[in-house]
């Protein structure tokens, strides 16, 4: 009986010494898998993570290894959304245990950084993204001015920073002189279950798109080239604001035998998806800083199905996709030229099997890499 009471004790008091890590995002934490692996790795670390969003209409339930927190809101777009987020997110870290917090990008930052002023705790910012040079603010120049009020407020005065990609880190050192770790959003080195295609291939090149269906990615682009390729099916996996207009695009130049969408389908079902790709496909416009900047999830995701990639020629892309010999660069974006560069990759054997043996060696973008930089940061935080 003894035992039991001084096991108890030192278990509880061992619970006590554990660190307190409060981890804030706007969405509804269902499909962030970024901050889901950055939860998991702390809290199989031995840290007591918390992470707090938002609950929508149609969130679906979770269920994991850490403590998830969602707010339901009165209000769920503009203004009046991250007035009312930032104001319930500050009240609902205040009475939270916490020694660490985590902002994830800039809508999540002023309440985070001044509980973390008030209380004399450590902060983490994680940008996902060029925040401020998204289109939806660059487009809105008086918005835009009163993020950077508060970017350029802030981020100066931050110790621990990280962000997923050289490109973002080079521009906050040059604008802020603020050091970003770079932290890769690269998948789990998993080897995915096969699924079953809900689709017959019939010997046909099968070009994936997986991601959102939001401006900028160039899905007009590819849909539009489908109109000069013969024997190839185009798969679209995803959801968001295009959606129906990418779907009456289809419709209006009858390539509904050549253009497949799949819808939003579940991160683990669709490891199992992305291998039967010929071609992985990742076209985002220069848009600004954030699309130019871009190192998108997909091709990742292309990298660990083997799939060969056809990229943008934008630096971050580029870069990892010719430095690897994982596939090749864009070098047009007119439809009938992109149709004849596709063709050229299909018959150009010698150098698409080249493609498949390096994507086919050990390489180190993988989480387990990432999952021990993340640790190393949060033990030695400043």
């Amino acid at each position: 009986m003894n035992s039991i009471l001084v096991d108890l004790f030192y278990g509880i008091k061992k619970a006590s010494l554990l660190k307190n890590i409060i981890v804030t995002v706007t969405n509804d934490l269902v499909t962030d898998q970024r901050v889901h692996k950055v939860c998991t790795s702390l809290n199989k670390a031995g840290y007591n993570v918390t992470l707090i969003g938002r609950f929508l209409k149609n969130s679906s339930s979770i269920n994991r290894d850490y403590r998830t927190k969602r707010m339901r809101l009165f209000f769920n777009v503009g203004f009046l959304f991250y007035a009312e987020f930032n104001l319930r997110l500050f009240f609902k870290v205040l009475f939270l245990k916490k020694d660490i917090l985590v902002a994830n990008d800039l809508d999540t930052l002023l309440p985070c950084y001044l509980i973390s002023v008030l209380f004399r705790k450590k902060i983490v910012y994680d940008s996902h993204e060029l925040f401020t040079e998204v289109p939806e603010l660059v487009n809105r120049p008086k918005t835009q001015k009163i993020w950077l009020a508060l970017e350029n407020k802030i981020v100066p005065k931050l110790a621990n920073c990280i962000t997923v990609c050289d490109s973002i880190s080079a521009y906050y050192k040059a604008q802020y002189d603020t050091s970003f770790h770079v932290i890769k959003n690269v998948p789990e080195n998993i080897v995915p279950k096969p699924s079953k295609l809900p689709f017959e291939i019939k010997n046909k090149k099968i070009i994936l798109y997986q991601g959102a269906l939001n401006a900028g990615r160039g899905l007009e682009l590819i849909i539009e080239t489908m109109l000069y390729l013969q024997e190839y099916l185009l798969v679209i996996i995803g959801s968001g604001d295009l959606e129906k207009v990418l779907e009456e695009k289809v419709r209006q130049h009858s390539l509904e035998s050549k253009v497949l969408f799949m819808g939003k389908i579940a991160p683990n079902k669709l490891k199992g998806i992305t291998p039967y790709a010929d071609l992985g496909i990742s076209l985002e416009e220069d848009l600004g800083l954030n699309y130019r900047y871009a190192l998108p999830n997909k091709i990742f995701d292309y990298i660990h199905g083997k799939v060969p990639c056809l990229v943008s020629d934008l630096p971050e892309m580029k870069k990892l996709v010719l430095s690897n010999n994982f596939g090749t660069v864009i070098e047009s974006r007119k439809p009938k030229r992109m149709a004849k560069q596709i063709t050229a990759i299909f018959n150009d054997s010698k150098r698409y099997n080249i493609w498949l043996e390096n994507l086919n060696k050990p390489n180190t973008f993988n989480w387990d890499v990432e999952h021990k930089k993340i640790i190393s940061l949060f033990k030695n935080l400043t």
